[in-house]
């Protein structure tokens, strides 16, 4: 008895594996075969981490399986395992549960370090999709919030039952993507018609696969003053630079920059009004006061892509003050992903946009997910406990 307790207390405990920034695009193959190409992005998170593990979803059969680095653009080797091994690596689910197991290229850095990857495979799925006489039927639970679905070539979209936008893309295909802001799964359910295909010549943006999120850190009203980071995926071929514009009325201090799939730290530089012009940098209107944070990297090279973190402290009285002895945040939020964290001692008292709400290290937290294309207005009070 003495024996088995001092087994189990030496016994290893495993934490499952952290990850991020999933999204999933699904391409409708021809009716009839009842399959369907994903496309999965996932970004594994666990410091240290050396493997990811992706579950198989039962009742598909997975074929055409391959993984590449986003970060490299190099494939990576993966095998099938059940849960015999991914159990060991914290994994959870039934004994007949499969996983595909990713060998990572380095292990994810720590302090907030990444591994950008990209899951492709084709799963035939009878249950999921299917044909009602000429009408096509792709009904799924979807638990990843963002979302894409491609109709075959030569498909109408005539029913969706959740909100998303609809994107013709460049070969006449038609997309329905959108980004599920509630809790639960979504229980999507489309159905399209044969029609005549035709070639767009507009091409527009997908929200639900914008990546760009941002973080706020509210210091004490009295002090205007907030930190923040945000995170970007570069994936242009010779882009070096990344230049913050600060907004009119704010000014910045403490930046820094990281590349999160490595982990390293890059240059910066202040520059300000017709210093930018002489550098020529990308800024639409330049006035004397006009300041732009310039973060240096390495040229981006075809294929490949890097995310950056880049962090600074903000001071904005117009927009973050104490009025009445109440703190208020108004501000606009031009990305997908935006968080507010109250300052140490604060209590919400007002939102105005729907966010859901959680605790950060004691203080409250404020995630507010615009799946629109314009920007989101926000109002948040709070007021000491």
């Amino acid at each position: 008895m003495r024996l088995a307790l001092l087994l189990c207390i030496a016994a290893p405990a495993f934490a499952a594996q952290n990850e991020t920034g999933a999204y999933t695009r699904y391409e409708l193959l021809a009716p009839g075969s009842a399959s369907f190409r994903i496309l999965y992005e996932i970004t594994a998170t666990t410091p240290g981490a050396t493997a990811y593990f992706n579950p198989i979803r039962k009742g598909s059969i997975a074929t055409d399986e391959r993984v590449t680095d986003r970060a490299t653009g190099k494939p990576l080797a993966f095998d099938v395992v059940g849960m015999d091994v991914a159990g060991k690596a914290g994994e959870s689910g039934d004994a007949d549960q499969k996983f595909i197991r990713v060998k990572l290229s380095r292990p994810v850095p720590a302090n907030g370090g990444q591994a950008r990857l990209l899951i492709d495979k084709t799963y035939q799925d009878s249950k999921s999709y299917y044909s009602e006489g000429p009408v096509l039927v792709f009904q799924r639970g979807l638990g990843i919030k963002r979302n894409a679905v491609v109709l075959p070539k030569g498909y109408e979209l005539i029913a969706c039952n959740y909100p998303s936008q609809v994107l013709q893309e460049a070969d006449g295909r038609i997309a329905i993507s959108f980004w599920n802001t509630s809790p639960a799964e979504a229980p999507l359910l489309l159905k399209a018609r044969p029609v005549s295909a035709r070639q767009s010549s507009v091409r527009l943006e997908e929200r639900a696969h914008q990546d760009r999120e941002i973080v706020y850190l509210l210091q004490q009203p009295d002090t205007h003053a907030f930190d923040l980071f945000h995170d970007y995926t570069e994936s242009r071929p010779g882009s070096s630079t990344y230049v913050n514009v600060v907004r009119p009325g704010s000014s910045a201090s403490k930046p820094s920059a990281r590349n999160l799939d490595t982990g390293e730290e890059l240059k910066w530089e202040l520059v300000k009004g017709q210093a930018i012009k002489k550098a020529g940098l990308d800024v639409k209107e330049i006035k004397p006061d006009t300041e732009v944070v310039l973060f240096h990297f390495a040229p981006i090279a075809p294929g490949t892509s890097m995310r950056l973190r880049v962090s600074e402290t903000y001071t904005d009285p117009a927009r973050y003050r104490l009025q009445d002895g109440e703190l208020t945040w108004d501000r606009g939020f031009g990305r997908p992903a935006n968080a507010v964290v109250l300052p140490a001692g604060w209590m919400l008292t007002n939102s105005s946009v729907p966010a859901t709400v959680s605790e950060q290290d004691g203080r409250v937290r404020l995630d507010f997910i615009n799946p629109r294309n314009d920007e989101l207005a926000v109002l948040v009070t709070a007021r000491r406990r």
